[in-house]
């Protein structure tokens, strides 16, 4: 017997419904750091910042995101690509050494029919676990967040502290 499927994930059905902030764009007002939006962000550079998932696919989900409002990936300049390679190897440096996981999704979701939820160009950071599929998952086809956002906030802000101005140092030459 299989149970209807329902994502377990708070407030996650009224966000699907269309219900969300009173903001132009979801992304933009986080940038402005607008307190009609949740601010998961935890890290911050030049013109981007690292922000986690409001309803991640797991715990560490993060989302890379220019601050200006782009669309489209290929609305970036060289310099730009460059900076989101970097700051998605920081990403990816960070996620190792917090939560080990045994690997990630990485991607866009780009246009009206891709599934993007937020007309705001954004790198997906999913991290994958063994075995990350439990009973419930099975038996409902659902999805349970085992980490709160928050926490899953306060344990990445010292993580990206620590690891963004080493990681920046390091990878500095040639940059603009």
């Amino acid at each position: 017997m299989k149970l209807e499927k329902h994502n377990i994930v708070a407030n996650k059905l009224d966000y699907a419904r269309g219900k969300r902030p009173a903001v132009d764009c979801i992304l933009c007002a986080v940038t402005a750091n607008d307190p009609k939006v949740d601010n998961l962000v935890v890290y911050r550079h030049r013109g981007w910042y690292v922000t986690l998932n409001l309803y991640p696919y797991n715990p560490g989900h993060l989302m890379v995101v220019p601050r200006a409002h782009h669309t489209d990936i290929r609305q970036l300049n060289e310099a730009e690509v460059l900076e989101l390679h970097h700051l998605q190897n920081l990403c990816l440096r960070v996620l190792d050494e917090t939560y080990r996981p045994g690997g990630y999704n990485i991607g866009y979701n780009i246009g009206p029919t891709s599934g993007a939820s937020i007309d705001h160009l954004h790198l997906q950071i999913v991290p994958r676990y063994r075995n990350e599929v439990g009973f419930f998952d099975i038996l409902s086809d659902s999805r349970v967040i085992v980490e709160e956002p928050q926490v899953t906030r306060e344990r990445l802000l010292k993580k990206f502290e620590q690891e963004g101005a080493e990681y920046f140092l390091e990878n500095e030459t040639g940059r603009p």
